[in-house]
């Protein structure tokens, strides 16, 4: 199943792109350009889902 995120970016002083999912806890990634960027926020959601999940589950 297919879930599309708000994704916040912004680029900071030294040049990077900084994105952050305000909708999952501790969802933040940073690259060089933006293709970069999204690569790695796509492995980190897939990451803060797994852990959200883990954490429903101990609960």
């Amino acid at each position: 199943m297919t879930r599309e995120f708000y994704v916040v970016i912004e680029k900071d002083d030294d040049g990077f792109y900084v994105g952050e999912v305000p909708s999952l806890r501790a969802c933040y990634a940073q690259g060089r350009a933006l293709d970069e960027l999204m690569a790695n926020l796509n492995e980190v959601i897939a990451l803060c889902k797994k852990a959200d999940a883990a954490l429903a589950e101990d609960l």
